[in-house]
């Protein structure tokens, strides 16, 4: 599985899209970023992509707005995240990164795992 390179710029571009919230945090995750409420992915970094955790109403609406599409390796795309499409400004990507942070939100805290 191939993973893809991603300019400084676009961690910059990631950064800037997630609003600051209680429980929110970008951190770094596989060579890449992703942003978590109450430790569980709500967004991610995949390339150049912006992905977004989304609930089944929230992933019809995306779904069907040319140039979204599915969000990591194309051998196995992450189940329940779609890609934002490139073509939406900023302000429209911070939308779905704070209704995915929303959704995201609604879920159980993350329980770290204690060290072996």
């Amino acid at each position: 599985m191939q993973m893809p390179k991603h300019s400084d710029e676009a961690k910059e571009h990631f950064r800037s899209l997630v609003t600051d919230a209680p429980g929110v945090e970008v951190k770094p995750m596989f060579g890449s970023l992703g942003a978590f409420v109450n430790g569980n992915m709500f967004a991610g970094l995949f390339g150049e992509d912006v992905g977004v955790k989304l609930d089944d109403a929230g992933l019809d609406e995306l779904r069907v707005i040319p140039g979204s599409g599915p969000f990591g390796p194309a051998e196995r795309p992450m189940g329940g995240y779609l890609s934002l499409p490139a073509e939406l400004d900023d302000a429209a990507k911070t939308a779905w990164v704070d209704r995915a942070r929303d959704h995201v939100a609604t879920l159980p805290p993350k329980v770290k795992k204690p060290k072996k």
